[in-house]
């Protein structure tokens, strides 16, 4: 007579019945895959927070041109956490935000920067790229000094 095969079993704290080792871990994957999701959301409202992301997005609703453009309502969209072109470090901030509207959609791009830690960000660039390729400056720092801003 064969042994009989042990399969292992757990218990849930406070309950008499036994868990397989099925329910066991897809109860974890549940657990993990809640908490990746809540962390994803969690960095894209860091980054809304973030002034370089709040300078760039007035700078897109005060342009005229731009918001022709895109159309009404404009609708900003969560950030590609993975591209490259989205980068944040001490001193310096890059991201590609994606915009749409009625009309067309596209990535706002923002170059921001500033001198040392804990200081306030500058903007340094805002361009808006639509889908079809048109590019449309929305903002740069004039070349006579970092404070005078020239809206384009």
């Amino acid at each position: 007579m064969a042994a009989p095969v042990c399969v292992p079993t757990y218990r849930s704290p406070g309950s008499k019945m036994p868990w397989s080792l099925g329910k066991l871990a897809f109860s974890l994957s549940v657990v993990a895959g809640g908490s990746c999701t809540l962390t994803y959301y969690l960095i894209q409202k860091a980054f809304t927070k973030t002034s370089y992301y709040q300078l760039a997005l007035e700078q897109l609703h005060s342009h005229p041109e731009a918001l022709e453009a895109l159309g009404a309502p404009l609708n900003v969209h969560y950030l590609h956490l993975i591209d490259r072109a989205n980068f944040v470090d001490i001193a310096n901030a890059q991201l590609k935000i994606p915009v749409s509207g009625s009309k067309a959609e596209g990535h706002l791009h923002v170059s921001s920067s500033r001198h040392a830690p804990f200081q306030r960000w500058h903007l340094q660039e805002v361009f808006l790229k639509l889908e079809d390729g048109q590019q449309i400056p929305v903002f740069k720092v004039s070349g006579n000094t970092d404070h005078e801003v020239k809206k384009e």
